[in-house]
């Protein structure tokens, strides 16, 4: 078994950040950065890790941090396809 998938039984799913930074140079400008691992919700261990490590060696002061996370995972469903058209 993949370590990717003993995580998801573990309670991990992929998660997503969106991260608003304050440009070092130009305090007045917001860049973005997108952070996507597997974490568990709700205390996110593996972002709050990230964030730690950001505050303390990166310059670009935290603006704002806006998370997205997969729910459960469950099985795979199909549906007919009642009619299908190829371009090119």
């Amino acid at each position: 078994m993949s370590n990717d998938a003993k995580k998801h039984l573990e309670g991990y799913r992929l998660t997503t950040a969106e991260i608003l930074y304050h440009l070092p140079d130009h305090p007045g400008i917001l860049q973005s950065f997108v952070w996507q691992r597997l974490d568990r919700a709700p205390d996110f261990p593996n972002l709050q890790k990230f964030l730690d490590f950001w505050a303390r060696n990166l310059d670009g002061k935290l603006h704002s941090v806006n998370v997205a996370h997969a729910g459960s995972m469950e099985p795979n469903r199909f549906r007919h396809v009642a009619a299908s058209t190829l371009l090119h």
